[in-house]
Protein backbone atom coordinates (compact mmCIF):
# COMPACT_ATOMS: atom_id res chain seq x y z
CA UNK A 1 0.00 0.00 0.00
CA UNK A 2 1.39 3.39 -1.00
CA UNK A 3 2.17 5.68 1.95
CA UNK A 4 0.20 8.90 2.26
CA UNK A 5 2.22 11.96 1.26
CA UNK A 6 1.69 15.48 2.58
CA UNK A 7 2.19 18.45 0.30
CA UNK A 8 5.07 20.77 1.15
CA UNK A 9 5.26 23.94 -0.93
CA UNK A 10 8.76 25.20 -1.72
CA UNK A 11 9.88 28.74 -2.54
CA UNK A 12 13.56 28.87 -3.51
CA UNK A 13 15.93 31.82 -3.12
CA UNK A 14 15.79 33.09 -6.71
CA UNK A 15 14.05 36.38 -7.53
CA UNK A 16 13.39 38.56 -10.56
CA UNK A 17 11.67 41.91 -11.00
CA UNK A 18 8.49 40.15 -12.13
CA UNK A 19 8.65 37.06 -9.91
CA UNK A 20 10.10 37.90 -6.50
CA UNK A 21 10.55 35.52 -3.61
CA UNK A 22 8.08 37.58 -1.57
CA UNK A 23 5.43 37.20 -4.30
CA UNK A 24 5.96 33.43 -4.37
CA UNK A 25 5.80 33.27 -0.56
CA UNK A 26 2.36 34.87 -0.73
CA UNK A 27 1.33 32.38 -3.41
CA UNK A 28 2.56 29.43 -1.32
CA UNK A 29 0.49 30.52 1.68
CA UNK A 30 -2.65 30.50 -0.48
CA UNK A 31 -1.78 27.18 -2.12
CA UNK A 32 -1.20 25.47 1.24
CA UNK A 33 -4.42 26.87 2.73
CA UNK A 34 -2.49 28.66 5.45
CA UNK A 35 -4.23 31.92 4.53
CA UNK A 36 -7.57 30.68 5.90
CA UNK A 37 -6.72 29.12 9.27
CA UNK A 38 -8.86 31.64 11.17
CA UNK A 39 -12.04 33.47 10.14
CA UNK A 40 -13.17 37.01 10.89
CA UNK A 41 -13.05 37.76 14.61
CA UNK A 42 -11.20 34.54 15.51
CA UNK A 43 -7.88 34.58 17.36
CA UNK A 44 -4.83 33.43 15.39
CA UNK A 45 -1.60 32.85 17.32
CA UNK A 46 1.47 33.28 15.11
CA UNK A 47 4.23 31.40 16.96
CA UNK A 48 7.69 32.75 16.23
CA UNK A 49 11.11 32.96 17.85
CA UNK A 50 12.16 36.61 18.14
CA UNK A 51 15.84 35.71 18.62
CA UNK A 52 18.00 36.40 21.65
CA UNK A 53 19.55 39.87 21.79
CA UNK A 54 22.74 39.61 19.72
CA UNK A 55 21.47 36.73 17.57
CA UNK A 56 21.54 37.59 13.85
CA UNK A 57 20.05 34.46 12.27
CA UNK A 58 16.39 34.83 13.27
CA UNK A 59 13.69 35.30 10.61
CA UNK A 60 13.85 38.72 8.96
CA UNK A 61 10.91 40.98 9.85
CA UNK A 62 10.01 41.61 6.18
CA UNK A 63 9.16 37.92 5.75
CA UNK A 64 7.00 37.83 8.86
CA UNK A 65 5.17 41.02 7.84
CA UNK A 66 4.41 39.45 4.46
CA UNK A 67 2.87 36.42 6.19
CA UNK A 68 0.86 38.64 8.53
CA UNK A 69 -0.52 40.69 5.63
CA UNK A 70 -1.76 37.51 3.93
CA UNK A 71 -3.32 35.73 6.91
CA UNK A 72 -5.08 38.81 8.31
CA UNK A 73 -7.01 39.39 5.07
CA UNK A 74 -9.66 37.05 6.53
CA UNK A 75 -10.37 39.58 9.28
CA UNK A 76 -8.96 37.32 11.99
CA UNK A 77 -7.43 38.77 15.15
CA UNK A 78 -3.79 37.74 14.78
CA UNK A 79 -1.02 38.21 17.33
CA UNK A 80 2.68 37.34 17.45
CA UNK A 81 3.61 35.07 20.31
CA UNK A 82 6.35 33.09 22.00
CA UNK A 83 6.97 31.76 25.52
CA UNK A 84 9.51 32.76 28.14
CA UNK A 85 12.78 30.88 28.48
CA UNK A 86 14.24 28.75 31.26
CA UNK A 87 17.74 30.15 30.97
CA UNK A 88 19.39 33.43 31.88
CA UNK A 89 19.07 35.80 28.92
CA UNK A 90 16.92 38.56 27.48
CA UNK A 91 13.69 36.56 27.09
CA UNK A 92 13.11 35.00 30.52
CA UNK A 93 10.22 37.32 31.42
CA UNK A 94 7.59 39.10 29.36
CA UNK A 95 8.95 42.64 29.81
CA UNK A 96 12.47 41.83 28.62
CA UNK A 97 11.11 39.43 26.02
CA UNK A 98 9.05 42.13 24.32
CA UNK A 99 11.94 44.61 24.58
CA UNK A 100 14.13 42.06 22.79
CA UNK A 101 11.50 41.51 20.11
CA UNK A 102 11.30 45.25 19.47
CA UNK A 103 15.11 45.58 19.36
CA UNK A 104 15.21 42.80 16.76
CA UNK A 105 12.65 44.55 14.55
CA UNK A 106 9.33 43.07 15.73
CA UNK A 107 6.85 45.59 17.12
CA UNK A 108 3.27 46.78 16.60
CA UNK A 109 4.63 49.58 14.44
CA UNK A 110 6.53 47.21 12.12
CA UNK A 111 4.20 44.19 12.16
CA UNK A 112 0.75 45.77 12.54
CA UNK A 113 -0.37 43.25 15.17
CA UNK A 114 0.38 42.97 18.91
CA UNK A 115 2.94 40.79 20.66
CA UNK A 116 1.52 38.60 23.44
CA UNK A 117 3.84 36.33 25.41
CA UNK A 118 1.72 33.21 25.73
CA UNK A 119 2.70 31.99 29.19
CA UNK A 120 2.42 35.25 31.14
CA UNK A 121 4.84 37.57 32.91
CA UNK A 122 7.08 34.89 34.39
CA UNK A 123 6.13 31.87 32.32
CA UNK A 124 3.73 30.48 34.92
CA UNK A 125 0.49 30.56 32.89
CA UNK A 126 -0.37 27.22 31.34
CA UNK A 127 -3.20 24.76 30.71
CA UNK A 128 -2.79 21.01 31.35
CA UNK A 129 -3.46 19.01 28.17
CA UNK A 130 -3.94 15.23 28.14
CA UNK A 131 -1.98 13.30 25.50
CA UNK A 132 -3.08 9.72 24.92
CA UNK A 133 -0.34 7.18 24.31
CA UNK A 134 2.43 9.43 25.61
CA UNK A 135 5.01 8.85 28.34
CA UNK A 136 4.08 12.06 30.15
CA UNK A 137 0.32 11.60 29.91
CA UNK A 138 -0.25 15.31 30.40
CA UNK A 139 1.65 18.37 29.19
CA UNK A 140 1.73 22.01 30.28
CA UNK A 141 0.96 24.23 27.28
CA UNK A 142 1.11 28.04 27.47
CA UNK A 143 -2.39 29.35 28.15
CA UNK A 144 -2.69 31.71 25.19
CA UNK A 145 -1.64 28.96 22.77
CA UNK A 146 -4.46 26.77 24.09
CA UNK A 147 -6.96 29.64 24.07
CA UNK A 148 -6.23 30.72 20.49
CA UNK A 149 -8.66 29.48 17.84
CA UNK A 150 -5.93 28.69 15.32
CA UNK A 151 -2.14 28.49 15.20
CA UNK A 152 0.48 29.40 12.60
CA UNK A 153 3.99 28.16 13.45
CA UNK A 154 6.73 30.15 11.70
CA UNK A 155 10.16 28.61 12.27
CA UNK A 156 13.80 29.32 11.46
CA UNK A 157 15.37 25.95 10.59
CA UNK A 158 18.85 25.31 11.96
CA UNK A 159 20.96 22.75 13.77
CA UNK A 160 20.39 22.22 17.46
CA UNK A 161 22.67 21.00 20.22
CA UNK A 162 19.96 18.92 21.96
CA UNK A 163 17.67 17.86 19.13
CA UNK A 164 19.97 17.88 16.10
CA UNK A 165 17.36 19.74 14.06
CA UNK A 166 15.41 22.79 15.15
CA UNK A 167 12.33 23.28 12.99
CA UNK A 168 8.55 23.22 13.24
CA UNK A 169 8.35 20.39 15.79
CA UNK A 170 10.77 22.10 18.14
CA UNK A 171 9.09 25.50 17.74
CA UNK A 172 5.75 23.82 18.39
CA UNK A 173 6.82 21.60 21.30
CA UNK A 174 9.56 23.36 23.24
CA UNK A 175 8.30 26.74 22.06
CA UNK A 176 4.70 26.31 23.23
CA UNK A 177 5.47 24.78 26.60
CA UNK A 178 5.35 26.90 29.75
CA UNK A 179 8.47 27.26 31.89
CA UNK A 180 7.31 24.30 33.97
CA UNK A 181 6.85 22.41 30.71
CA UNK A 182 10.33 23.28 29.49
CA UNK A 183 11.71 22.06 32.79
CA UNK A 184 9.84 18.79 32.32
CA UNK A 185 11.25 18.36 28.82
CA UNK A 186 14.82 19.01 29.96
CA UNK A 187 14.64 17.05 33.21
CA UNK A 188 16.36 13.98 31.78
CA UNK A 189 19.56 15.87 30.97
CA UNK A 190 22.46 15.08 33.31
CA UNK A 191 25.53 17.14 32.36
CA UNK A 192 28.89 16.27 33.90
CA UNK A 193 32.21 18.11 34.11
CA UNK A 194 35.26 16.49 32.49
CA UNK A 195 38.99 17.01 33.03
CA UNK A 196 39.03 19.62 30.25
CA UNK A 197 37.53 22.15 32.69
CA UNK A 198 39.78 25.15 33.48
CA UNK A 199 37.53 26.74 36.08
CA UNK A 200 36.83 29.82 33.93
CA UNK A 201 33.33 30.25 35.50
CA UNK A 202 31.54 31.04 32.24
CA UNK A 203 29.04 28.23 32.88
CA UNK A 204 28.38 29.61 36.37
CA UNK A 205 27.21 32.92 34.92
CA UNK A 206 24.85 31.22 32.43
CA UNK A 207 23.26 28.64 34.74
CA UNK A 208 19.67 29.79 35.52
CA UNK A 209 19.36 27.40 38.45
CA UNK A 210 22.56 28.39 40.26
CA UNK A 211 23.55 24.73 40.08
CA UNK A 212 27.22 25.27 39.15
CA UNK A 213 30.05 26.41 41.39
CA UNK A 214 33.80 26.53 40.88
CA UNK A 215 35.89 24.98 43.63
CA UNK A 216 39.61 24.20 43.39
CA UNK A 217 39.70 25.58 39.84
CA UNK A 218 37.04 23.17 38.56
CA UNK A 219 33.33 23.60 37.96
CA UNK A 220 31.00 21.29 39.86
CA UNK A 221 27.31 20.67 39.14
CA UNK A 222 24.81 20.17 41.95
CA UNK A 223 22.52 17.51 40.43
CA UNK A 224 19.77 18.34 42.92
CA UNK A 225 19.52 21.88 41.50
CA UNK A 226 20.33 21.23 37.83
CA UNK A 227 17.27 21.70 35.57
CA UNK A 228 18.84 20.09 32.51
CA UNK A 229 18.60 23.13 30.22
CA UNK A 230 22.05 22.34 28.71
CA UNK A 231 23.07 25.99 28.39
CA UNK A 232 26.37 25.15 30.07
CA UNK A 233 27.27 22.71 27.29
CA UNK A 234 27.11 25.37 24.59
CA UNK A 235 28.75 28.25 26.47
CA UNK A 236 31.76 26.21 27.65
CA UNK A 237 34.66 27.31 25.42
CA UNK A 238 36.65 24.13 26.18
CA UNK A 239 34.00 21.46 25.52
CA UNK A 240 34.42 20.33 29.11
CA UNK A 241 30.75 19.55 29.83
CA UNK A 242 29.29 16.32 28.50
CA UNK A 243 26.05 14.35 28.73
CA UNK A 244 24.95 10.82 27.90
CA UNK A 245 23.63 11.74 24.46
CA UNK A 246 22.36 8.26 23.61
CA UNK A 247 19.77 8.49 26.37
CA UNK A 248 19.40 12.21 26.98
CA UNK A 249 18.83 13.27 23.35
CA UNK A 250 16.06 10.68 22.93
CA UNK A 251 14.45 11.73 26.23
CA UNK A 252 14.37 15.42 25.28
CA UNK A 253 13.16 14.87 21.72
CA UNK A 254 10.35 12.48 22.63
CA UNK A 255 9.04 14.76 25.35
CA UNK A 256 9.34 17.73 23.02
CA UNK A 257 7.15 15.90 20.50
CA UNK A 258 4.60 15.12 23.21
CA UNK A 259 4.44 18.84 23.91
CA UNK A 260 4.00 19.47 20.19
CA UNK A 261 1.02 17.11 20.31
CA UNK A 262 -0.35 19.12 23.22
CA UNK A 263 -0.03 22.40 21.33
CA UNK A 264 -1.85 20.89 18.34
CA UNK A 265 -4.66 19.30 20.33
CA UNK A 266 -8.07 20.73 19.51
CA UNK A 267 -6.73 22.60 16.48
CA UNK A 268 -6.45 19.88 13.83
CA UNK A 269 -7.03 21.44 10.43
CA UNK A 270 -6.45 24.88 11.89
CA UNK A 271 -2.66 24.79 12.16
CA UNK A 272 -0.17 25.82 9.50
CA UNK A 273 3.61 25.76 9.28
CA UNK A 274 6.18 27.95 7.54
CA UNK A 275 9.84 26.92 7.70
CA UNK A 276 12.61 29.35 6.72
CA UNK A 277 15.54 27.22 5.57
CA UNK A 278 18.09 30.00 5.41
CA UNK A 279 20.82 31.38 7.67
CA UNK A 280 21.23 27.74 8.72
CA UNK A 281 23.33 28.10 11.85
CA UNK A 282 24.67 25.13 13.88
CA UNK A 283 22.89 26.17 17.10
CA UNK A 284 19.49 27.56 18.00
CA UNK A 285 18.62 31.27 18.14
CA UNK A 286 18.60 31.28 21.95
CA UNK A 287 22.17 32.54 22.22
CA UNK A 288 23.49 36.08 21.91
CA UNK A 289 25.45 35.16 18.78
CA UNK A 290 24.98 33.30 15.50
CA UNK A 291 27.67 31.12 13.93
CA UNK A 292 28.16 30.98 10.15
CA UNK A 293 25.64 29.11 8.00
CA UNK A 294 26.71 25.52 7.31
CA UNK A 295 25.13 25.39 3.82
CA UNK A 296 23.84 28.02 1.35
CA UNK A 297 20.35 29.41 1.88
CA UNK A 298 17.71 27.01 0.54
CA UNK A 299 14.37 28.84 0.69
CA UNK A 300 10.96 28.74 2.37
CA UNK A 301 8.65 25.76 2.96
CA UNK A 302 4.91 25.89 3.71
CA UNK A 303 2.69 22.99 4.79
CA UNK A 304 -0.05 21.87 7.16
CA UNK A 305 2.03 18.89 8.30
CA UNK A 306 4.81 19.56 10.85
CA UNK A 307 6.48 16.19 10.29
CA UNK A 308 6.57 16.49 6.52
CA UNK A 309 7.86 20.07 6.57
CA UNK A 310 10.68 19.20 8.99
CA UNK A 311 11.65 16.08 7.02
CA UNK A 312 11.70 18.13 3.81
CA UNK A 313 13.76 20.86 5.51
CA UNK A 314 16.36 18.33 6.70
CA UNK A 315 16.51 16.65 3.30
CA UNK A 316 17.04 19.97 1.51
CA UNK A 317 19.80 20.96 3.94
CA UNK A 318 21.58 17.64 3.51
CA UNK A 319 21.32 17.82 -0.30
CA UNK A 320 23.42 21.01 -0.31
CA UNK A 321 27.19 21.21 -0.58
CA UNK A 322 28.55 22.31 2.80
CA UNK A 323 30.26 25.68 3.19
CA UNK A 324 34.01 25.38 3.92
CA UNK A 325 35.46 26.79 7.14
CA UNK A 326 32.18 26.53 9.05
CA UNK A 327 31.03 24.11 11.76
CA UNK A 328 30.29 21.42 9.16
CA UNK A 329 33.19 19.22 8.02
CA UNK A 330 31.31 16.84 5.72
CA UNK A 331 30.88 19.06 2.66
CA UNK A 332 29.67 16.46 0.15
CA UNK A 333 26.15 16.94 -1.24
CA UNK A 334 23.91 14.24 0.23
CA UNK A 335 25.87 13.78 3.45
CA UNK A 336 24.02 14.28 6.74
CA UNK A 337 25.14 17.81 7.68
CA UNK A 338 22.93 17.87 10.79
CA UNK A 339 24.50 14.68 12.13
CA UNK A 340 27.94 15.97 11.21
CA UNK A 341 27.67 19.15 13.30
CA UNK A 342 26.08 17.30 16.25
CA UNK A 343 27.41 13.73 15.92
CA UNK A 344 26.04 12.55 19.26
CA UNK A 345 22.44 13.52 18.46
CA UNK A 346 20.10 11.66 16.10
CA UNK A 347 17.69 14.30 14.77
CA UNK A 348 15.47 11.61 13.24
CA UNK A 349 14.16 10.60 16.68
CA UNK A 350 11.72 13.52 16.70
CA UNK A 351 10.46 12.67 13.20
CA UNK A 352 9.88 9.00 14.02
CA UNK A 353 8.18 9.71 17.34
CA UNK A 354 5.96 12.43 15.85
CA UNK A 355 4.77 9.93 13.24
CA UNK A 356 4.09 7.39 15.98
CA UNK A 357 1.91 9.90 17.85
CA UNK A 358 0.02 10.72 14.66
CA UNK A 359 1.21 14.32 14.22
CA UNK A 360 1.93 13.82 10.52
CA UNK A 361 3.97 11.83 8.04
CA UNK A 362 7.58 11.98 6.89
CA UNK A 363 6.42 11.13 3.36
CA UNK A 364 5.93 14.30 1.38
CA UNK A 365 5.42 15.75 -2.07
CA UNK A 366 7.61 18.80 -2.65
CA UNK A 367 5.75 21.33 -4.81
CA UNK A 368 8.05 24.05 -6.14
CA UNK A 369 6.42 27.44 -6.69
CA UNK A 370 7.43 29.02 -9.98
Amino acid sequence: MKARRSKVYFVDMRSTATNSQIARLKKSLHKAGVDSLASKGELLAIKVHFGELGCTSYIRPIYLKTIIDVVTQSGCLAFLTDTNTLYVGTRSNTVEHIKTAVANGFSYASMGIPIIIADGLKGANYEPVRIEGSALGEVKIASDIVNADALLVVSHVKGHELTGLGGALKNLGMGCGSRAGKLEMHSGMEPRITDACTGCSRCVKWCPAGAIKVTRKRARIDSTRCIGCAECIVVCPFGAIKVNWKWDARFVQERMVEYAAGAMKGKRGRIGFVNFVMDISPQCDCYGFSDASIVPDVGILVSKDPVAIDQASADLINQQVGIPETAVTSLRAGSDKLKNIHPDVDWRIQITYAEKLGLGTSHYQLVKLK
